[in-house]
């Protein structure tokens, strides 16, 4: 019998925690039996929504937040990508950018039916290619592999008015009680918080494809 469930997906292309969760999701989507189709649509979240034009030096920003040496924030979130198949290493990524552009063409993707890869693939050009996802050039080069032109891209990410949209989104996510992210709703019945062990993505979809077993947890 075939079967659709929706996942609304709030995350952010500089949170490494969204890198690895939205893999995680991934793989257990690519393990549902046939006749199971997952619908995912991207949200904008905004990991810091402060960070400055510039850019922030991550590693002296967690100094400053935790009074701890970055690596050992590090090396868990680089424990879990490591299961996962990803081969990050947060060192290698100095600066953390506002991601308002990125989630503009995230947002307008939608109607292109590439959404869900763009945000996987803005991430990746970030963390895995050390990439500078504030500069609309890099953006439009990210876009135009998932159904925009380059002119179409650039466009977009230079419109004040779709920006402004874009950001009305991300800050009413957060107004909405949504405090950390990655953050998944599962036909808009429940939710899964956080990158959480490849297991619970495979319990949440059994969960959606039987109701039942929601009440009897």
């Amino acid at each position: 019998m075939s079967r659709t469930i929706k996942i609304d997906l709030f995350t952010d292309s500089v949170c490494p925690w969204c890198l690895v969760g939205a893999a995680r999701l991934d793989q257990a989507i690519a393990a549902l039996p046939e006749g199971i189709t997952v619908e995912v649509e991207n949200h904008p979240f905004y990991l810091d929504p402060n960070t400055p034009e510039e850019g922030v030096v991550v590693a002296d920003m967690l100094r400053q937040k935790y009074g701890r040496d970055p690596k050992e924030l590090w090396a868990r979130v680089e424990s879990e990508a490591q299961k996962t198949g990803i081969a990050l290493d947060l060192s290698q990524q100095p600066k953390s950018y506002p991601t308002r552009k990125g989630h503009t063409l995230v947002r307008l993707a939608k109607a292109k039916g590439t959404q869900h890869a763009l945000a996987n693939a803005i991430a990746w050009a970030y963390f895995m290619d050390h990439k500078l996802i504030n500069e609309d050039e890099v953006l439009a080069d990210i876009a135009a592999e998932h159904g925009f032109t380059r002119e179409e891209a650039l466009a977009a990410v230079r419109n004040p008015e779709e920006l402004a949209i874009t950001h009305q989104q991300a800050i009413t996510a957060a107004q909405q009680g949504i405090q950390g992210v990655p953050f998944f709703i599962f036909d808009n019945k429940f939710a899964v918080s956080g990158c959480q062990p490849a297991e619970v993505f495979g319990q949440a979809f059994e969960a959606a494809l039987d109701p039942s077993k929601l009440q009897r947890g």
